[in-house]
């Protein structure tokens, strides 16, 4: 009887371990062929044969590298600028603010690398569409199509467009891949074309190629759709103009908002969009060389102006937008209507420079394509070609690419002025701008400082992996050091400053030098605005006040949501602000050479408030896709700067064009400083 159990048990164990062991083996077995195993033919798969022979790729230093800073064409020799028409042209039109295209080495940019952001005039020669069971982030290009060496050195090399078309629905990845050459030999392609099963492009020609897969191919209850591909003339068969047309690059958009700058959308869209459910997807292309227009340097206009305009909290996402807390009815599409009050602003305040204040992405799950939101958020600026600049909020980068991925995006758009900044400390864009005189002499008149004040310190990560925040981030004393290593290395200037009035534009210099009585002149540094995000403790201390009424000095509405600010802090206020004056001289009464801080962060706080001789103040919110609340007008916050920088100015604008709250921060008629002991 016991032999007997003992059998049964055997045959029941055996039972159970031999297929537990099959399923293991066989797991492993996928495992090594879908993930551990990339096949390779050997060291001349790294070899650019024929046209593309023997090149040296190194793609790393082309997505790293921000804008050259502008620098006047002059002789080597001397460091000199080199007058141009000295009596019409103004010195920043001479500057090198030119495109990377007219800039960069476009023959050196690699062919075996999906890099939209650069502008390459190289051709694509062929198209596909493949699927994949496993993200190509684990498996690389192991669903690539089928090619072989010789293809590969007379087409180029497959390139794998790194968006997956059905990102959002679909049972697999879909991506599309193609091959880009600079042989004058082939074929390359000339216009695209997306149509249902039963339609061919007209007027049909041998030209047309079919991409075999369909591009809606996984996605349940779907009407399948193919891509087309015209291949036209070779490279040396082609003008100018056939070669302007060439197709250079393709994407993928999500959303119904535009496309990125300088690619066009292809009409009908992949995924049609359903509202709540689903956005729309759309395949894109660039044609030839789309240069990337380059701010001018900053600078003050002939009278002595400068004008900036803060947007805060924008909280844009994928889809057009929802839109939060307005008595506007109806209300849709809310990043769209913020986008054109932004751009009625923009044309009634004329601004020098825009300033996107953080939170530029709405974060929470609706942007999590940061690149189908930046191609619009700035779209008012650069459609009217203002030079903008942004600092991150602590939304910024909740869902997808990190601030370095988006810091090149953002340098990759027209008119941008963004940093990256040092790689040594917390935070990505810490960075300086300065705003120089109109007059020959290019003296800084006013510096602008930008630090990214972090998202969040601490959190918990929920049962199902994801994140909850419970405290927000600040600035970190490797910053404060930062900035007060940057304040050092501002050079101080005569102030008031009184442009060279011996060049250029005499009569309108001596006019404005005519309105400008200083009783008293001091060398010091010039005036300086610093921008970030999350608002120091500071802000919500008690202001100072005014040595002429009595008045405290608090300017605006503060009382209508709790503090923004983050409970730790490094002592930015005390360590940093404080300790950088204008001037070291013992009889300057230890001004802040810092007059005002401008944060956003809080949308429905809008106060200007002075403590210790330094202003606090908030953006208010302008978006209508960001928290507000019935009855608070969306509104931005404007700093006019006049007097060559001596006096800074803010008022707000609202959506209903009414100024409030306009006042003096700094300059004559601004309240006097609080004494030094």
């Amino acid at each position: 009887m016991a032999a007997f159990s003992f059998s049964r048990v055997g045959r029941s164990m055996r039972g159970i371990l031999l297929p537990t062991a099959a399923v293991i083996g066989f797991s492993c077995l996928l495992t090594y062929f879908f993930v551990l195993y990339q096949p390779t033919v050997g060291p001349g798969i790294v070899q650019r044969l024929g046209w593309q022979a023997w090149d040296a790729v190194a793609t790393v230093d082309y997505f790293d590298k921000e804008p050259s800073t502008p620098t006047v064409t002059g002789d080597p020799a001397d460091g000199q600028p080199i007058p141009v028409n000295d009596d019409e042209t103004d010195w920043w039109e001479t500057t090198n603010n030119q495109p990377w295209s007219t800039t960069d080495d476009i023959e050196s940019y690699p062919l075996d690398v999906w890099a939209p952001l650069l502008p390459h005039d190289t051709g694509l020669s062929e198209i596909a569409i493949t699927r994949c069971m496993m993200s190509p982030s684990l498996v690389g290009n192991l669903c690539a199509p089928t090619t072989t060496v010789e293809q590969d050195a007379i087409k180029g090399n497959w390139v794998r467009v790194d968006r997956d078309l059905n990102k959002q629905a679909g049972l697999w990845n879909l991506n599309i891949y193609y091959r880009r050459t600079r042989r004058l030999d082939i074929p390359l392609i000339t216009d695209l074309r997306l149509l249902p099963a039963n339609e061919i492009p007209e007027p049909l020609s041998d030209s047309w190629v079919k991409v075999d897969l369909s591009i809606r191919d996984g996605v349940m209850r779907a009407e399948p759709m193919y891509l087309w591909y015209l291949q036209g003339k070779t490279m040396n068969e082609m003008n100018a103009d056939e070669k302007a047309s060439l197709i250079t690059e393709v994407d993928i958009l999500f959303g119904e908002d535009r496309p990125w700058y300088g690619f066009e959308k292809i009409e009908p869209a992949v995924t049609p969009e359903k509202e709540g459910q689903l956005e729309s997807v759309y395949v894109t292309y660039r044609r030839g060389v789309q240069s990337v227009p380059r701010a001018h340097p900053l600078h003050f206009s002939r009278d002595g102006k400068f004008k900036i305009l803060q947007v805060a909290d924008l909280h844009f996402s994928v889809s057009r937008g929802i839109c939060r807390e307005t008595d506007i009815d109806p209300c849709i599409n809310s990043d769209n209507l913020t986008n054109t009050l932004l751009g009625h602003v923009m044309d009634e305040e004329k601004p020098d420079l825009v300033v996107f204040s953080g939170d530029q992405l709405n974060g929470q799950g609706t942007s999590w394509d940061p690149k189908s939101v930046l191609a619009k958020f700035a779209v008012a600026a650069t459609d009217r070609k203002i030079p903008w600049a942004a600092i991150f909020g602590n939304h910024d980068e909740e869902n997808g690419d990190v601030k370095q991925e988006q810091v090149r995006m953002m340098n990759a758009l027209p008119y941008s002025l963004v940093q990256r900044g040092p790689k040594d400390i917390h935070g990505v864009g810490n960075y300086v701008l300065d705003v120089k005189s109109a007059d020959a002499s290019k003296t800084s008149l006013l510096t602008l400082y930008f630090l990214d004040s972090g998202s969040y310190s601490s959190g918990y990560l929920d049962w199902l992996g994801y994140f909850f925040p419970t405290e927000y981030d600040w600035i970190h004393e490797d910053q404060i050091n930062w900035f007060l290593q940057e304040s050092s290395k501002i050079q101080a200037i005569q102030r008031p400053f009184t442009p060279d009035t011996g060049k250029d534009f005499g009569s309108i210099w001596n006019r404005q030098a005519d309105q400008i009585t200083p009783t008293v002149h001091k060398l010091a540094k010039p005036n300086a605005i610093m921008f970030f995000h999350i608002p120091l403790q500071e802000s919500y201390g008690t202001a100072d006040r005014d040595p002429r009424t009595g008045q405290l000095l608090d300017i605006g509405l503060h009382d209508l949501e709790g503090s923004g600010a983050a409970k730790k802090s490094d002592g930015m206020f005390d360590k940093g602000l404080k300790k950088a004056l204008e001037s070291g001289h013992v009889a300057s009464g230890g001004i802040p050479e810092v007059k005002v801080v401008a944060n956003g962060h809080c949308h429905i706080t809008e106060d200007c408030k002075r403590v210790n001789d330094i202003w606090l103040c908030f953006g208010g919110g302008g978006s209508y896709s960001g928290y507000g609340q019935i009855g608070f007008d969306r509104r931005f916050r404007i700093y006019e700067i006049s007097d060559y920088g001596e006096t800074i100015r803010t008022y707000k604008r609202t959506e209903k064009d009414e100024i409030l709250n306009s006042y003096t921060l700094a300059g004559p008629g601004a309240p006097l400083f609080n004494p030094r002991s």
